[in-house]
């Protein structure tokens, strides 16, 4: 009686073991890709910035470069 009451124990133990794995690697994925995201879109917007600025720049050293 006893030996059977350990196996359903561990049997029991082992199956939400592995749910809470299945769930750990789901939580990992989830926040793996939520960083490559949000990572790119700031990688993207300070280039379009560092872009704008640079287009400027070369405007405002042409019209100087002109007036002279």
């Amino acid at each position: 009686m006893c030996k059977k009451v350990v196996v359903i124990l561990v049997s029991i133990n082992l199956l939400l073991g592995l749910s809470a794995c299945a769930e750990l690697k789901h939580t990992g994925k989830e926040i793996g890709h939520t960083t490559k995201k949000v990572t790119t879109a700031i990688g993207h917007g300070t280039r379009d910035a560092v872009k704008a600025i640079g287009h400027e720049t070369k405007e405002v050293i042409n019209d100087i470069r002109e007036d002279d």
